[in-house]
């Protein structure tokens, strides 16, 4: 291919409606047809990024592996198509005014008044263009945050229709819609999908495709009529309907030939035959016919599931691999106690300890990883987690009662977890974390070696504070195990208690690298302790 072609995915009548599995979903198609693509989100917020969102805002922080906190999208992005991102594939607005005013304020406009159009819009344009140009892509698909209507969404979608009349037949524009039932009337109805397609008309843009997303199978007539009110060819009309589970998503876009409507759209030679995805359908046939249920107990504050999605994703993905359906329960460690830790730990196979950040929820975290250590249940501890270990067991084996993290106690005697070295002058929060993927070392008499299968990895970080080195000989003697360090830096990575079926701990977020088609080694290995533990206790 000589030129790069753009995709714009756009969406209306709703949020929530799942623009970024229909980009990822594209993405996968375009790349079972032997495409280089990427995908990027633009987000029309003014935060910076979303490192400094509240989950229950946004959703979790998705990092890349080049250090920059991005929308969660980009880990739907990354597990289906096995691309890696990077900070060019996430832009806020924020981002992109930010960027102008540091222009502005260099002199680079040469006094000229600073306006949303051309200025911002031209911002735009080249974030948008960007990895084409930087990098020999067949298709750049982009994904455009929030609803056609919506007062910050404008410029983008201003940007977006310049560039349609610019790149002519290299761009084109999908348009993710909402398709009702009202029970009532027992009716699909589709006058919010016209409606919303006259707002994107009046700012210039026409859909090429429209995906319509709805619980009930949408008939050949009602499609047609759709197409008809939208001028849109009837042909490029695809149904999204709530599937068991955002997998299937790519193998129902494929069936309707969303990839064949593309290619023709772009007036590219189309191979009629209908894409394979054999591996991805491979994991589906697994995924259904698994039978038996592992039971994974979340020790978190955040009762939400998108807070925690990469790691639910993971888990999911090693369970299907494993054979097994996974079941998880969140247990909100706000509320647990001495009392009743027993009763909602004891019941599950395998027990996460979740990431996060602050003091909330901190002590209930504590006492499921004592339960969890006292009574050998497969635990793993992510980012937080991995440092809620490490106290609990200064507190409960070392015998240091007092021992914290020095976020959670600046003045604890025993700061078993404290601020990096690097953190300790920093005062403002967005982007200053340690970030990004960094190397480590895995001790080969160890359970994550075992998982790894290699001495050497490289994986995801998010913190700021870290396992105290002072301690270090006093927790080896005691039966924890630093296994994985830093070569670069000696910061320990990796904890686990060797003599337990599967108690281990991470400073990196493993389930930032977990793929459909390549599930984390350290989430299959849990999964499969999980699965042991049930079975023995069943007496299997």
């Amino acid at each position: 291919m000589s030129e790069t072609k753009y995709i714009f995915v756009t969406g209306g009548v709703a949020s929530s409606l799942g623009k970024g599995i229909i980009s990822a979903s594209i993405g996968k198609l375009l790349q079972a047809r032997g495409y280089k693509i990427t995908i990027q989100k633009f987000d029309p917020y003014i935060n910076i990024d979303p490192g400094t969102l509240n989950p229950y805002e946004h959703g979790e922080c998705y990092v890349t592996a080049d250090g920059q906190e991005t929308d969660l999208d980009l880990g739907h992005y990354e597990r289906f198509t096995g691309i890696e991102t990077t900070k060019y594939n996430n832009y806020t607005t924020g981002k992109i005014y930010k960027s102008v005013i540091e222009k502005e304020r260099r002199g680079d406009y040469l006094g000229k008044t600073i306006q949303v159009i051309p200025h911002i819009t031209d911002e735009i344009k080249r974030d948008i263009m960007f990895l084409g140009k930087k990098n020999d892509y067949d298709f750049v698909i982009s994904e455009i945050g929030g609803t056609v209507g919506d007062i910050e969404g404008l410029p983008f979608l201003e940007a977006i229709r310049q560039l349609k009349w610019d790149l002519g037949k290299r761009a084109l524009c999908i348009h993710l819609t909402y398709v009702p039932y009202l029970a009532a009337a027992k009716e699909l109805k589709t006058k919010p999908t016209q409606h919303s397609v006259k707002e994107l008309q009046s700012v210039g843009i026409q859909p090429d495709i429209l995906v319509l997303r709805a619980e009930h199978e949408l008939s050949q007539s009602l499609r047609k009529k759709v197409a008809n009110f939208c001028n849109v060819d009837a042909d490029a009309v695809i149904q999204s309907i709530d599937m068991p589970t955002i997998y299937e998503v790519p193998v129902r876009m494929a069936e309707q030939k969303l990839d064949t409507i593309i290619l023709n759209k772009f007036g590219m030679k189309v191979n009629e035959e209908q894409v394979i995805l054999g591996p991805w359908k491979d994991f589906l046939t697994r995924r259904h016919n698994a039978k038996s249920v592992v039971n994974i107990g979340l020790v978190g504050k955040y009762d939400l599931q998108d807070a925690y999605k990469s790691i639910l994703e993971a888990l999911s993905q090693s369970a299907t691999y494993n054979d097994y359906k996974l079941k998880t329960h969140f247990i909100n460690s706000e509320k647990l106690t001495k009392e009743d830790v027993g009763e909602k730990v004891s019941a599950m196979d395998g027990i996460i300890i979740c990431p996060g950040f602050g003091q909330r929820g901190i002590e209930g975290k504590i006492l499921a990883a004592e339960y969890c250590r006292n009574n050998d249940i497969p635990t793993f501890g992510i980012c937080l987690g991995m440092q809620i270990m490490v106290i609990e067991f200064a507190r409960n084996v070392l015998k240091y009662a007092d021992a914290n993290s020095s976020e959670m106690d600046e003045k604890t005697p025993h700061n078993v977890i404290d601020i990096m070295e690097e953190q300790k002058n920093i005062t403002n929060m967005g982007g200053t974390m340690r970030l990004g993927a960094y190397k480590c070392r895995l001790d080969e008499q160890s359970l994550a070696f075992q998982a790894y299968q290699k001495t050497e990895i490289s994986e995801r970080h998010r913190h700021r504070f870290e396992f105290n080195d002072t301690y270090k000989n006093e927790f080896e003697a005691q039966g924890m195990h630093c296994s994985g360090v830093n070569p670069d830096t000696n910061l320990v990575e990796i904890v686990e208690v060797p003599k337990l079926k599967w108690y281990l701990g991470t400073q990196f977020h493993p389930e930032y690298s977990s793929r459909v088609l390549a599930p984390h080694p350290l989430f299959m290995s849990f999964i499969k302790a999980s699965i042991e533990n049930k079975e023995q206790k069943q007496g299997k």
